[in-house]
């Protein structure tokens, strides 16, 4: 806590120069699902300061002022207001619950200000014909990820699938597995029980037992990490023996080696670090310097978020205005190092991303580290 509220401190003040540009980030870095959304706005300011420790953007430096939402709508609309109002913003960020969103989408609406999500799950807003306005640079994302999971759950089975979902109460989670339960059917799975916990639950206990008495041989999981995990957790406890499946969180990569379960498995659109790409070792090294009040390894959705601001800003050019960045923002292609299976890409019709791919992991007892069930996978 007090780490976050130093860097509160230090980033909510206003522009320190004129000359810089202003980008404005409301976030959950508090509140009970903060281990998914903080790292990401830890990695978003390493990238920043790294970038202004390098010279700026062509000598002007990038001002990210952070506010903390903490998953709670109102304090999100009272964020953006504040950079639109007091702070002068170029362009406002969202990392945090699919509930901050409606507010966040109203006042940046009216101020005709690009949104960027970052860390917070891809709304459906980005996918073509998009949202003028919406952009997203997150891993994760409704209707990818369900098919990618599924198609995996078939691959994996070999019996006729029972599947039951877990999800949080949530509108976006909500949403996804009730698609998911449909799709299933669609690929000849059974559905069997769908349990959706408050966020978070005091106990999973009661949501895995009814998972458990529908007697599923596979689950599938899209929630913010905490109500994923302890779900799994709860089954475990129970007695459960069946494969689950879940979106790779920003903690994962830690926690497939913290429950060393070879049938808790993982998907992501992001590598692991375990992948050594280039971007990785850049993110290592940038890490040296810094504080950091979280491990190297959640980084890297941050990261990603900042190589797209940086490129927005430099096409762009100066003054980087609301205007200017969304057109910017309309052919943008970024570079990702490995982080992920290609580059970035956004188009005036996509602001999601030319293609989408995942690779799966889970842990391996005989080889006593986490391994690769799939390699990259292109989901359409």
């Amino acid at each position: 806590m007090k780490r976050w509220l130093i860097l509160l401190l230090l980033s909510a003040s206003p522009a320190l120069a004129q000359d810089a540009y202003v980008l404005g980030l409301s976030g959950a870095l508090t509140g009970p699902n903060a281990s998914v959304y903080a790292p990401v706005v830890e990695g978003i300011k390493l990238y920043v300061d790294t970038l202004n420790a390098r010279g700026g953007i062509n000598g002007r430096k990038v001002n990210l002022l952070i506010q903390d939402n903490s998953g709670e709508p109102s304090k999100a609309a009272a964020d953006v207001k504040r950079f639109l109002t007091q702070d002068n913003v170029a362009m406002v960020i969202n990392t945090s619950l699919s509930s901050t969103y409606a507010p966040m989408i109203a006042e940046t609406k009216r101020a005709r200000m690009p949104l960027l999500f970052a860390g917070a799950v891809c709304p459906k807003e980005v996918y073509p014909p998009a949202d003028e306005l919406q952009f997203c640079t997150t891993a994760f994302t409704p209707g990818y990820d369900s098919r990618m999971a599924l198609g995996l759950v078939k691959e994996l089975a070999k019996e006729p699938v029972r599947i039951g979902f877990a999800g949080m109460a949530i509108p976006i989670s909500r949403a996804e597995m009730e698609y998911a339960g449909n799709l299933a059917k669609e690929m000849g799975m059974t559905p069997v029980e769908t349990q959706i916990s408050p966020p978070p639950a005091p106990d999973y206990t009661p949501f895995a037992t009814k998972l458990k008495e529908a007697n599923p041989n596979f689950v599938y999981s899209w929630s913010p990490w905490v109500s994923e995990v302890k779900t799994f957790e709860a089954l475990r406890r129970i007695g459960w023996t069946g494969t689950y499946v879940t979106i790779a969180h920003i903690p994962a990569e830690e926690e497939l080696a913290r429950l060393k379960d070879p049938n808790f498995i993982v998907f992501g659109a992001n590598a692991l670090f375990q992948d050594a790409q280039p971007g990785h070792r850049d993110i290592r090294e940038a890490a040296k310097a810094a504080k950091l009040g979280y491990s190297v390894e959640q980084m890297a959705e941050g990261w990603i978020a900042g190589m797209a601001i940086e490129q927005a800003l430099k096409n762009a050019g100066w003054p980087a205005t609301p205007e200017k960045l969304v057109a910017s923002m309309n052919s943008l292609k970024v570079d990702l190092k490995g982080l992920r299976d290609g580059n970035l890409e956004w188009t005036k019709d996509n602001h999601f991303r030319a293609k989408q791919a995942y690779r799966a992991y889970r842990w391996d007892p005989a080889k006593n580290g986490v391994v690769r069930v799939k390699d990259w996978t292109e989901v359409k």
